[in-house]
């Protein structure tokens, strides 16, 4: 008799725990926290292809310098400069942490804008030398970097439209209130002014 009884309370408590677990499911669903789970997924990606491509760019200077020396010796300070940002935006450990901290997000910015900048004075000073102008494996690197530069700006805007998206979810009402629960803070994103000047540096056209 014991046993008889124990199991329509078991098969109670069971069904139970399963109608508690299907309304938190739709509970959670309502409140913004799955959108919250894929939307921040979907910047974590957004964010890897730009580490991406500033990594492709950071691979292609060391032979892009080494192409300039031979033909600018004189050139020294300048293409240490590069060398120096370069070394300093690969140094600077790239986590998910970054995503979440205005203070390291903004330091991101400003190696790979100093990194950016010096490679816009090396290729200036590169239209005082013909013959640089005319290497094959010169002009090679120039289009890579320049298809690179073109790539890291479509990342960087599929990074802030995914930021946006991500950032609206977590101020509006009433998924702020789920934001605020489960730890989703507002994102960092890159400024209008770094990204004004992303969109004019370096310049690489060499075919005027």
């Amino acid at each position: 008799m014991t046993h008889t009884a124990s199991t329509p309370s078991l098969f109670t408590r069971w069904a139970a725990m399963l109608l508690a677990a299907v309304l938190a499911g739709s509970l959670l669903s309502g409140c913004g926290y799955n959108e919250f789970q894929a939307k921040d997924e979907a910047t974590k990606a957004a964010w890897s292809e730009v580490v991406n491509q500033y990594q492709r760019r950071a691979d292609l200077i060391p032979n892009l310098v080494n192409v300039v020396k031979g033909y600018a010796t004189h050139e020294r300070e300048t293409l240490e400069a590069v060398t120096r940002a370069r070394a300093a935006a690969t140094s600077f450990q790239i986590t998910p942490e970054v995503l979440n901290n205005p203070e390291a997000f903004q330091k991101f910015q400003q190696v790979q804008g100093e990194l950016s900048s010096a490679l816009s004075r090396l290729m200036a000073v590169s239209e005082n030398y013909p013959n640089l102008k005319a290497d094959t494996q010169f002009r090679d690197l120039q289009s890579q970097l320049e298809g690179t530069e073109n790539r890291i700006t479509v990342a960087r805007q599929r990074y802030i439209a995914s930021v946006q998206d991500y950032n609206v979810l977590a101020r509006s009402f009433p998924t702020n209130l789920t934001a605020k629960m489960f730890g989703y803070q507002p994102k960092p994103s890159f400024t209008v002014e770094n990204e004004r000047s992303i969109s004019t540096a370096p310049k690489v056209d060499f075919g005027k």
